[in-house]
């Protein structure tokens, strides 16, 4: 049996992705897989649930300034590339696909030093730290965006396929998706779609006719979003049923009513719940943006910046703003009065909200997750 061994983590945007190539890789052959992550935090967790073998290694952060943290984080670092080297040569996998984060790195060095091939997936406009290592291992690389390719090194564009960010395929059954360019495609899977927003607003507790925001801080919430919604939610409430996940990290006190829907977390159900939707409030993490845009939906977004980030999400924001796709509020700019003022503009303009629906599916339109596994398959030559 063919063995393939996929690595990456830290959080949801990691790891959800490659379990959509995963659910793709067994529709179109008889594979052994695993999963390499992280031994602390949701790696383990998110994997094992997928009914997918988890092997937890030594992870530590790999960071571009000065700190103390970096001493053990070396050790770290140089545990998990022993581990996962014993791990490799112990189940021979046949190659090992890396969705990123620092959890990566050493399984793809040490797959690298064993002659294993290394496929690699970066799903931000701009390459992390954690894939400008992988990528000088890498046989192939895979782009959520075109542009993205511009910051990588010359002799590596040529390793290059553009495949948008893979999506768990229930995603692509929503009915929030919107737009001529997309129509035809869709039209044999309006039961599918109807279904998945029927049991979206069923989930809620929403009733049918009901116009839904849902906001989106990712996996773990954001403090500044929930700062907005509280703020902005005697506004928002008479425009939208708001559905909130607020983090499970998060104390959060104001209780659920008829048209305020808390949750810590929402997992299995968000594809239905996106399904339900008629716009996302959001950050611009990878996982938020691509998951929205495979239902075709109009987005606000209120990336994360400043000095403890790379700048990541606003490059994402940008990306789908200049696309049509996404308003952004940035910095002094997302506050509750521009808020409430943005999404009321997108609420009361019909043409405005199906434009913005059609360029969201427009760029959510491919099938990163089959592209990808359907590279895999022909790589190691097994044809899907």
């Amino acid at each position: 049996m063919t063995q393939i061994a996929f690595t990456g983590g830290g959080t949801g945007g990691h790891i959800y992705p490659g379990l959509a190539v995963i659910s793709r890789l067994r529709e179109m052959g008889y594979f052994r897989i695993c999963w390499i992550g992280s031994n602390k935090g949701m790696d383990r967790s998110l994997v094992e649930a997928a009914g997918l073998e988890f092997y937890g290694i030594p992870s530590g952060k790999l960071r571009r300034y000065f700190s103390l943290k970096n001493i053990p984080d070396i050790f770290r670092v140089l545990g998990g590339f022993f581990a996962a080297r014993r791990l490799l040569e112990k189940i021979s996998p046949a190659l090992l696909f890396s969705k990123g984060g620092f959890v990566s790195v050493p399984p793809c060095v040490a797959a690298a030093s064993l002659g294993i091939p290394v496929f690699t997936h970066e799903s931000d406009y701009s390459p992390g730290l954690a894939t400008r290592i992988n990528i000088r291992f890498a046989k192939k690389i895979f782009t959520a965006c075109e542009d993205t390719a511009d910051f990588l090194p010359p002799k590596c564009r040529t390793l290059v396929t553009v495949s948008g960010n893979p999506v768990r395929p229930e995603f692509r059954h929503g009915d929030a998706a919107r737009g001529e360019l997309i129509a035809a495609r869709r039209e044999s899977s309006t039961a599918q779609r109807e279904s998945s927003a029927a049991a979206g607003r069923a989930f809620l507790g929403v009733k049918e006719g009901d116009r839904v925001l849902l906001v989106l801080g990712g996996s773990l919430g954001a403090q500044e979003l929930n700062s907005l919604v509280r703020e902005s939610l005697a506004e928002l409430t008479k425009l939208y049923v708001v559905v909130h996940q607020t983090g499970p990290k998060n104390d959060w006190d104001i209780p659920a009513g008829e048209r305020y829907r808390p949750y810590p977390y929402i997992r299995d159900e968000m594809p239905q719940v996106l399904a339900a939707a008629e716009v996302v409030l959001g950050r611009s993490g990878a996982g938020t943006v691509w998951e929205s845009a495979a239902c075709g939906l109009p987005m606000v977004l209120v990336p994360l910046s400043g000095s403890g980030t790379r700048g990541d999400q606003v490059e994402n924001a940008r990306f789908f703003e200049k696309a049509g796709a996404a308003v952004v509020l940035l910095g002094s700019d997302a506050n509750p009065e521009n808020l409430v003022k943005t999404l009321k503009a997108i609420a009361g303009d019909d043409e405005k909200r199906t434009a913005m629906a059609a360029a969201s599916a427009a760029l959510g339109k491919i099938d990163g997750a089959s592209l990808i596994a359907k590279a895999i398959c022909e790589y190691i030559g097994k044809q899907p």
